[in-house]
């Protein structure tokens, strides 16, 4: 047998391989190109999120004539910075933020008052919370382990007992 026939022959059995390497190699670099794009949806919605949370917190520290206007007063700055962004058929919830003394953990009770101060025995914080739900109908599929179907926003300000 000549050597050009017994080469012939090789690349013959060889006809094909590069096709599955290619097939390989795309599923390889599908799937990372495919995580990164769901993940990047997911931290553009937690940044978002946070956002709003910070805004409505810096929102506290306003002047207002009570606790319980400092708390409204952050939840609808709150609301106002995410129903901007917000997918439609993601569940967005803000919850009335919580006002604590920092020393006792105290909280205000919906009916009631707090002593707020200037001492540091007596000083509050606002805690404002942002949570986006239902998340698995907005972000493009992808293994449910691998993304929640929450999100949540979190910020604190500790407010100025001189100005309450």
């Amino acid at each position: 047998m000549r050597p050009a026939q017994a080469l012939l022959r090789r690349h013959r059995r060889q006809r094909g391989v590069y096709a599955i390497e290619y097939a390989m190699a795309f599923l390889l670099f599908f799937g990372l190109v495919y995580s990164i794009v769901c993940y990047s949806i997911l931290f553009t919605f937690r940044f978002g999120l946070q956002n709003a949370a910070e805004d409505g917190a810096r929102a506290a520290l306003r002047h207002q004539n009570s606790l319980a206007a400092r708390q409204l007063k952050a939840q609808q700055v709150a609301e106002d910075r995410s129903l901007g962004w917000k997918p439609t058929a993601a569940v967005l919830t803000i919850p009335l933020p919580e006002v604590c003394q920092t020393a006792t953990g105290t909280c205000l009770q919906p009916a009631g008052t707090l002593p707020c101060g200037t001492s540091w025995a007596l000083r509050c914080q606002v805690s404002v919370t942002v949570r986006l739900g239902d998340l698995h109908q907005v972000l493009p599929p992808f293994p449910s382990f691998a993304l929640p179907n929450e999100l949540v926003g979190r910020a604190s300000v500790l407010l100025d007992g001189s100005a309450l």
